[in-house]
């Protein structure tokens, strides 16, 4: 019981923080683009072709979750990304860039983010999933 219990608030919370970095980036293309530019890694045509898709795709990886759809392959996907983020944080970390990282916000900020915590965050992130993924709340799933 206690373990279905701490499934479901994995499933649920997951599917809270993938719903809420998805929707913050709806609409703030230009916002999303600056801080992917940012980071120094990609070209500004790659930087505005990610700022178009990945509000949107955290938004469906959220309601993937949140519905119960093919829960271990979205929970893969999910970490997958959650690994891309930190690698991109580390990367920027690593030189020295003051950054906001635009998770929840996309407007930049002149005091950036505290990188290392949001890494850690991440790294958080993926232990629930994984959690999620070992033990799935299978209830209320329209296909799990």
């Amino acid at each position: 019981m206690v373990l279905d219990i701490l499934s479901a608030a994995a499933r649920f919370f997951m599917a809270y923080i993938w719903i809420s970095a998805g929707w913050s980036k709806i609409g703030a293309h230009m916002d999303v683009t600056q801080t992917i530019q940012a980071y120094e890694i990609f070209t500004p045509a790659w930087s505005d072709l990610l700022a178009r898709v990945i509000g949107p795709m955290e938004l469906a990886g959220g309601l993937l979750l949140l519905l119960g759809i093919t829960l271990r392959p979205a929970g893969w996907v999910s970490i997958g990304v959650l690994i891309l983020f930190i690698i991109g944080l580390g990367s920027a970390w690593s030189r020295g860039l003051v950054i906001d990282c635009g998770c929840f916000n996309p407007e930049p900020t002149e005091t950036g983010t505290n990188i290392l915590a949001t890494m850690a965050r991440d790294v958080f992130y993926i232990a629930i999933t994984l959690f999620m993924i070992y033990r799935p709340f299978k209830k209320w799933a329209i296909y799990p």
